[in-house]
């Protein structure tokens, strides 16, 4: 089968690889209906974060189970489901409290020796404890196919920043970050009741989606100019809640500046050089929280799904450039470009 691989930075290309088998009766092989490139991939496509040349890229996925193993009794072949972007067994003490992210028996799709995403067909550990099954009709629906691939990583993660940043009816929600996680995060608050939701960012494309999605005030200016907008447009308070969904130090000290004295931050950007904005003496005196981390989003995914199915919330356009799946490298030279905000990738 083909599948993308990585093997220094900038270059990714597509290649024939060995197609996925059973290895384990635990096992399902899904054949890839709709996958993505996510933010998170261009760090190691950047060369910041270390890779094995020839190693699999690509954690976001849906498709249709191809094959199960004799351990697997929640799927059949033809199932339509999707896979949260890291598989866990349902099982271990940290599944059962929603922490599907820590199990012991988890893993990242794309890392070494596991199948990626962005590939014609996934080898899936942990069947019954990874997989969401979807209804069929939704395979003939491509928008709604669209929609529910955003389950994979970027809604769920949106909807973790919320709950991190403490996200309830009537307050006031500032996001920072306008890539599709930031979007999301946008459409999250709006869905559990925000009255005010201001989103930082500088690029028409992505603020009017901002707007579409629930943002009622978009805060365009930087620096300073940024803080001085949301003290204005918060009565001098700042937000209740700040969802922070880039990950780099000025981000973070962004969203420390805005919250309110008594708020929370919600932080589920990467990190990549952080650490030093977090000030735990300000946070101490000004009493704000800060919550957050790798998104369970296998456990949200129940609780997201209904409202994707029936067109509550619909995540779709934030995928706004597709491409087949021999077009991957373009599309990431695309997002590294910033002229696509996330590449939908049909193989």
């Amino acid at each position: 089968m083909r599948a993308t691989v990585i093997h220094a930075p900038h270059d990714i290309r597509v290649e024939e690889v060995p197609d996925p088998a059973i290895r384990q009766p635990t096992d399902a092989v899904v054949r890839v209906l709709r996958a993505c490139i996510c933010g998170s991939d261009l760090w190691a496509y950047r060369g910041e974060s270390a890779r094995q040349p020839g190693q699999r890229i690509g954690h976001e996925f849906l498709g249709v189970v191809e094959e199960t193993g004799a351990g697997v009794g929640g799927f059949a072949v033809g199932d339509l489901v999707v896979a949260p972007f890291v598989w866990s067994d349902g099982t271990c003490a940290y599944c059962a409290d929603g922490l599907t992210t820590s199990c012991p028996e988890g893993g990242f799709w794309g890392s070494v020796g596991s199948d990626g995403g962005q590939g014609e067909a996934v080898r899936v550990p942990y069947a019954d404890g990874t997989l969401v099954k979807l209804p069929a009709a939704a395979a003939s629906d491509g928008r709604l196919l669209t929609a529910l691939l955003a389950l994979s990583d970027v809604l769920g993660t949106g909807h973790h920043a919320a709950l991190g940043a403490g996200v309830t009816k009537g307050s006031t929600v500032a996001v920072v970050g306008d890539g599709a996680v930031g979007l999301c995060g946008v459409l999250a608050a709006r869905r559990l009741g925000a009255e005010r939701i201001i989103a930082l960012g500088r690029h028409t494309a992505r603020t009017d989606i901002a707007r579409r999605f629930g943002a009622t005030d978009v805060v365009a200016e930087r620096g300073e100019a940024a803080l001085a907008a949301v003290r204005e447009l918060t009565r001098g308070e700042g937000a209740h809640s700040v969802i922070e969904a880039v990950g780099t130090e000025q981000s973070m000290r962004t969203a420390l500046d805005i919250v309110r004295d008594g708020g929370a931050i919600g932080y589920v950007g990467v990190p990549h050089g952080s650490a030093s904005g977090v000030d735990l003496g300000v946070m101490f005196d000004r009493n704000i929280a800060l919550r957050g981390g790798v998104a369970p989003v296998r456990t949200y995914i129940p609780e997201l799904l209904p409202d994707v199915l029936d067109g509550t919330i619909d995540p779709s356009p934030v995928f706004d450039l597709s491409i087949g799946l021999d077009e991957v490298p373009a599309g990431y030279r695309a997002m590294d470009g910033r002229t696509a905000l996330k590449v939908l990738i049909t193989p």
